[in-house]
């Protein structure tokens, strides 16, 4: 019995590994055996279950919905016994070790995690952390491929899959060089902004949907003058005049002497942050101590993961 169950243990994580991966080599490269072995293991779980688990689309291995179903079982099992001695000293009072993986985007990660990673690396300094920056969908799907522990950003449609839990509110403004025509109005509509170019960071990100759609619904036109990666870019180029800028609060640190801010609450919704956490994720002891950072009553809530 003893040694079925660490075979079974073995298929199972095996299994995880290649739905997380979606590819045969890279799975095997992480489990240190070879390509053979893994399908084999796969092959064998799949007997076991009686159910067809991952099939082949193109150049990736998918799950099948059976074997989603299992991954959602299996994942937090093996999860828990690879993170059961960091868990164990956890338990004990000691936190000495382990990884915390963390999505952002630039803007998070430039303006708002710094405060709170200063915090855990001051409080937990044996703690590697890595943040890994992405932009659009990117940070979705390293948290639903397991490949993070959570993500951290702006949100605008929340999945079924996701719990999302807003932790800061900010307000949109428009940003212009400091003597800019339209900073000698009293207040600046999108008919005012609709002659100037605007510059914005790439299409797959937030905000340049966000303003494509309030423009289109005010039926105003709009024009890009220039497509940027990075909010600090963005404000230079702003401050030569290139073009005028909208973004959120959050991305003006104070020391921006030659731009000034406008107010576009009447079209533009607050933009909240917050922590984006796969459902039934099994927290490792480093990341549910980083998200009591943020709120301290989230595991209390009986409906969220422990």
């Amino acid at each position: 019995m003893h040694y079925y169950k660490q075979t079974r243990y073995k298929l199972l994580r095996t299994f995880c590994v290649v739905a997380q991966k979606e590819n045969i080599t890279q799975a095997a490269e992480v489990l240190h055996i070879s390509q053979p072995t893994v399908s084999l293991q796969v092959q064998a779980l799949e007997r076991e279950m009686g159910e067809k688990l991952l099939e082949r689309r193109g150049p990736s291995i998918k799950l099948t919905p059976e074997g989603r179903v299992l991954y959602q079982l299996a994942h937090p099992l093996t999860a828990g016994i690879e993170a059961l001695r960091e868990t164990f000293a956890a338990s004990l009072g000691k936190m000495e070790r382990g990884e915390l993986n963390i999505a952002a985007g630039q803007s998070t990660s430039l303006y708002i995690l710094p405060e709170y990673i200063e915090r855990f690396k001051h409080q937990f300094p044996g703690i590697r952390i890595n943040l890994h920056n992405v932009e659009g969908q990117n940070g979705m799907k390293m948290l639903m491929a397991d490949q993070v522990d959570l993500a951290v950003g702006p949100l605008l449609q929340i999945p079924d899959s996701i719990n999302y839990k807003p932790f800061a509110t900010f307000n949109s403004i428009l940003i212009v060089a400091r003597d800019h025509p339209l900073t000698r109005k009293a207040s600046v509509t999108l008919e005012d902004i609709s002659p100037y170019g605007l510059i914005l960071p790439p299409k797959n990100q937030s905000t340049w949907r966000m303003v494509d759609t309030v423009f289109r619904q005010n039926r105003i036109p709009y024009t890009v003058s220039m497509e940027a990666g990075g909010w600090e870019i963005v404000k230079q180029y702003v401050e030569l005049g290139i073009g005028i800028s909208i973004l959120t609060e959050v991305c003006l640190t104070g020391k921006e002497e030659n731009l000034a801010a406008i107010s576009m609450d009447a079209y533009f919704p607050p933009r909240n942050y917050g922590l984006i956490i796969r459902k039934g994720k099994f927290f490792t002891p480093q990341a549910k101590r980083f998200i009591q950072m943020f709120d301290p009553g989230f595991f209390v809530d009986e409906n969220l993961q422990e």
